[in-house]
């Protein structure tokens, strides 16, 4: 099998070209090749993103051009925002697999609306990664969902963190690890996710 193909997208409030993105994208390196990018409203230095169907025109614009560029399975990964789009391109467009790191399946506040509607028509593996103090996917919410879900799915739960999969001072002493052991503990359950459905590397 071919080796996997990362298209990244990033979350709501910070580009490709952010500390935490590029931090990621040299993680997914060990996995396969990587190919972050931009959605317009950030290439344009704008702060509100597009509506929806603009920013999965602009996804599909980004796998269109990934697939001209060479051969191999591609998998969708994102953070936030970016994984809700990937999730509604997967619907249109047939690719190996999704990871989602800190999917946005609640807005802010109790009122807001469940994002689950993609989620439930969906049938391309996708992977969760959710840290348990992100507010935007509280884990009772997702483990409700994913019992509806049509689609394989996984969960890696990364404990304490936020919705940047940062976890807590405390936790990271109470386990004498570090964020560096925490990172390197979800790229092993992504490697494990991606191999079932497409190469990896090692």
């Amino acid at each position: 099998m071919a080796e996997a193909r990362f298209l990244f997208a990033h979350g709501a409030g910070a580009g490709a070209q952010s500390k935490w993105m590029r931090g990621w994208a040299a993680r997914l390196g060990a996995l396969g090749a990587v190919t972050p990018f931009d959605y317009p409203y950030m290439a344009a230095g704008r702060r509100a993103p597009d509506r929806l169907p603009k920013l999965i025109a602009a996804h599909r614009d980004a796998l269109a051009a990934l697939r001209s560029a060479g051969d191999g399975p591609i998998v969708l990964i994102g953070k936030s925002l970016g994984s809700r789009v990937g999730c509604h391109l997967a619907l249109e467009e047939p690719v190996a697999a999704v990871v989602c790191l800190g999917y946005p399946l609640r807005g802010i506040g109790k009122t807001a609306k469940l994002r689950d509607e993609v989620l439930l028509a969906l049938e391309t593996p996708i992977l969760f990664v959710q840290g348990t103090r992100d507010r935007l996917c509280p884990l009772d919410d997702l483990a409700a969902v994913r019992a509806q879900m049509r689609a394989p799915n996984a969960l890696h739960v990364v404990e304490t963190g936020d919705h940047s999969l940062l976890t807590t001072k405390a936790h990271l002493k109470a386990t004498a690890a570090t964020q560096e052991d925490v990172d390197r503990a979800t790229l092993a359950a992504i490697r494990v996710f991606v191999g079932r459905h497409a190469g990896v590397r090692g």
